[in-house]
């Protein structure tokens, strides 16, 4: 059963079943959150900014993916799709890279820092890489991110059984962003320390999970 464990901001922990760990966008301490203590086989890199891309945190020597197009490391592949960090084509704020990839049958996909709805032609870039997002990893906090809206119709254009939300105000976070609750608005919300997952046991209709950053 595959795992899934938050260390805050935009960093996750996914644990495959025979024991792969794959890290998402390792932060600087500086952010507010504790320092990292990881190890990894493979790290993901959306875009090259302190708070998503603090490779050497992370303990082992785990493969580095960035960028758009096909990559594989350590014997599992992953699809960048070129976006933008604002929703400016990146005038502002530069590009950002959405992975997608596959771990024990079930499709993920990290929006990275988001900046903007998605335009028709990344649509069908992520839709050639999988046919349907089964976890989806959203920004919400807005500023430097979509926000709550946004991510409402990112989510509507994606269509996933789960949605995890990310990159949101916490406690110990110094970044002037919204918090997690105008997305959680009106929605059905399952609270979870980890997420555990199978192709098997993914939810019939989307649920919202999020997780907390504590261990």
């Amino acid at each position: 059963m595959m795992k899934i464990i938050w260390h805050g901001h935009a960093c996750f922990e996914i644990i495959s079943e025979e024991g792969k760990k794959i890290v998402t966008d390792p932060f600087d301490e500086s952010i507010g959150y504790p320092r990292l203590d990881i190890a990894a086989d493979v790290v993901l890199v959306s875009h090259e900014h302190y708070d998503h891309n603090n490779v050497a945190a992370v303990r082992g020597r785990p493969e580095v993916v960035r960028g758009a197009g096909e990559h594989v490391a350590k014997g599992m592949k992953f699809y960048g799709v070129k976006t933008y960090h604002d929703a400016a084509k990146g005038a502002q704020r530069g590009e950002n890279t959405v992975f997608v990839f596959e771990v024990d049958g079930v499709t993920l996909c990290h929006l990275g820092d988001l900046g903007h709805v998605l335009e028709e032609e990344q649509l069908n870039e992520i839709r050639r890489a999988a046919a349907s997002i089964d976890v989806l990893f959203v920004p919400v906090g807005g500023t430097f991110t979509i926000d709550a809206g946004d991510a409402e119709k990112v989510i509507s254009q994606l269509s996933p059984k789960i949605v995890v939300p990310m990159h949101f105000k916490t406690p110990p976070l110094k970044l002037p962003i919204s918090g997690v609750e105008p997305f959680l608005k009106g929605k059905k919300v399952r609270r979870e320390k980890k997420l555990e997952v199978t192709k098997e046991t993914l939810p019939a209709e989307m649920e919202v999970v999020v997780l907390d950053w504590r261990h």
